[in-house]
């Protein structure tokens, strides 16, 4: 089993370790510290070695922060974990606030008093967060300390070890392109800046760039590292020569120079006493990055990481690689669901044991790498927590007469799988179908988009909120996140979201997941994976429009479809949709499997 359910978190230990970090504190001389969910890297996979957030608060979410000060706490986490915070976090210790509309800065702002010395590990915070709170701390007349150490470091005494995960070279024959010609187009685009170097700090950039993965983080495929690439010569990779077979070092070495990550922060001095100009993305660099190439006669040039869209924007040797995983993983996926319909109406199934099927069907694919996320398995009230992790303590038998959510995905090495389906177990109310089809209008509306070049993911968000905002309602979660290759299953800058403000382009992937979440009750998300295709002519248009292709085949459930809420064209699209699945995945199955298909996508 890729996942495990073990409870990894305590809030009664909040108390006890706020007091020694405040105690830590107190000792360096600062009134207060903040601790982000991020590492070095400042990416949303994180090993344990650098799970401080969770450590000090119990918090196990993707994203959030809590502040420390003298006399006051709190943590800050967004709308996917409202719910979560308060089942996991201590909140006489830590009181939860929303990280968008009550964020750390207007806090702090509200607290902090002249002289007091607000302390912050810079590499945790990127340099445009700095500039945020600088301004407050000015504002406040207190000090901002960038420390080069860790006060939670200091008190965690059972720290794990930091990753050395193995990594392996991925070929061309799945990548598309070699490394070379990768750099070279780095390199251009780094010239076009006007700068001598771009300093990498995101382990995607750099597994994309350089050909390679890793294993250093839970279900993706990371070799933790940073790189400096120069618009001249050759690039150097720092990571730990531990995690490289011999092979593995003869092949980066005849592209790129090795160097061991505590040798880092002396690259970029090297850089900086060069009197070199260095591009680095202010969205993902830590300030400790940019302290060490300026306070050296360094020159930053603050621009987007050079790799993210290339890298975004995947190739026809990728892009056929997404059709095949998907394909792979719709097979196991609809085995999965024949075998649910059949034993959860007993009553005797509950979360974990419908994730680990899930995970069986899919690891006797032969090609599963590993699940590309913990797999989140909703029953009742669970499946309103938009990102539940279930777990010995949580797991619930999963109820007749509630639907059920199940966001789950797949590495393989061609592709990344994410896809959310929301079942019903026994008679579903009225209400219960109203909102699955309200959320389903919305995911069709996504689904049949036709815009113009340059369009955002900012403005297509409401296509998937519309039929849900004329009824009251919303969901407090972006309505799609960019997907890689074999990388990352949340990947950047392409988002479907209010702050999705990159232009989509052909042979983006986006997810399309909107959804509906009455707290304390159940969770309704339906997600496809889409790719962003090129634009083509309409009959009696003016202009060429992009749309999407969905990768995702799997049925929706006609079981929680009020049919009459869906206009023609809508009931049109689900029918062909259906087809579809029936006529690409069926084939592939056995009776009782593919009869059971046949009837799950019967025209509605």
């Amino acid at each position: 089993m890729f996942q495990t359910f073990d409870d990894l978190s305590d809030p009664s230990c909040g108390a006890p370790r706020a007091a020694l970090l405040r105690a830590e504190l107190k000792r360096r001389d600062l009134n207060g510290f903040l601790i982000p969910r991020a590492d070095a890297h400042q990416g949303e996979y994180v090993p344990p070695s650098d799970c401080r957030l969770q450590w000090l608060t119990g918090f196990t979410g993707s994203a959030g922060a809590a502040a420390v000060l003298d006399e006051a706490a709190a943590i800050f986490v967004d709308g996917r974990y409202t719910i979560q915070v308060r089942e996991q976090v201590d909140m006489e210790v830590f009181p939860a606030r929303h990280l968008i509309t009550e964020p750390v800065t207007g806090w702090l702002a509200e607290r902090l008093q002249p002289g007091h010395r607000l302390g912050i590990d810079a590499m945790l915070h990127t340099v445009r967060e700095v500039k945020r709170l600088k301004e407050v701390c000015e504002t406040a007349g207190a000090e901002l300390v960038l420390l080069e150490d860790n006060p939670v470091d200091a008190v965690w005494d059972d720290r794990p070890e930091a990753p050395l995960g193995a990594v392996s070279l991925h070929p061309v024959a799945m990548a598309g392109r070699d490394s070379a010609d990768k750099i070279a187009e780095i390199q251009k685009a780094i010239a076009d800046k006007k700068a001598d170097a771009c300093v990498l700090t995101q382990p995607d950039s750099i597994a994309w760039l350089f050909n390679i993965r890793g294993s250093d983080v839970s279900h993706t495929p990371l070799p933790l590292s940073f790189a400096t690439v120069p618009a001249k010569g050759r690039p150097i990779l720092f990571i730990d020569g531990r995690k490289l077979s011999n092979s593995v070092r003869d092949s980066l070495s005849d592209m790129t120079d090795l160097r061991e990550p505590s040798a880092f922060m002396t690259g970029l001095g090297e850089l900086g006493r060069a009197g070199a100009s260095v591009l680095i993305d202010p969205a993902l660099a830590g300030e400790g990055i940019a302290q060490a190439i300026v306070s050296t006669g360094g020159t930053v040039i603050e621009g987007q990481d050079p790799v993210l869209l290339p890298k975004a924007v995947k190739n026809e040797t990728e892009i056929a690689g997404a059709r095949a995983a998907h394909l792979r993983d719709a097979i196991a996926y609809v085995r999965f669901l024949h075998w649910f319909d059949d034993i959860a109406p007993s009553g005797e199934l509950d979360e974990i044991g419908a994730a680990e099927k899930l995970e069986q069907f899919r690891n006797e694919t032969g090609a599963l790498k590993d699940i590309s996320f913990d797999t989140i398995s909703g029953a009742g009230p669970n499946g309103a927590i938009c990102h539940y992790r279930v777990s010995r303590s949580t797991n619930l038998m999963i109820p007749l007469g509630k639907p059920y959510l199940i966001d789950s995905g797949g590495q393989y090495e061609d592709g990344t799988t994410d896809i959310t389906r929301t079942l019903a177990v026994g008679d579903m109310s009225a209400e219960m179908k109203r909102h699955y089809t309200l959320v389903l209008k919305g995911h069709i509306g996504i689904s049949t988009a036709r815009f113009p070049e340059g369009t955002s993911g900012a403005q297509l968000d409401t296509l998937a909120r519309i039929a849900l905002w004329k009824a009251g309602l919303d969901f407090d979660h972006g309505t799609g996140h960019g997907v890689g290759s074999y990388l990352a299953v949340h990947e950047g800058p392409q988002r479907i979201a209010k702050t999705g403000t990159t232009p989509l382009k052909p042979g983006m992937i986006l997810s399309n997941e909107p959804g509906y979440y009455p707290a304390g009750a159940y969770g309704i998300r339906l997600e496809n994976l889409e790719l962003v295709t090129e634009a083509r002519d309409i009959e009696g248009g003016e202009r060429p429009m992009l749309g999407f292709e969905t990768l995702t085949l799997a049925p929706f459930d006609r079981r929680l479809i009020d049919a009459s809420l869906l206009s023609a064209d809508e009931r049109s699209w689900l029918d062909r949709y259906h087809a579809r699945v029936r006529d690409t995945v069926g084939p592939h199955l056995e009776d009782p499997v593919r009869t059971w298909l046949e009837d799950a996508t019967d025209p509605i």
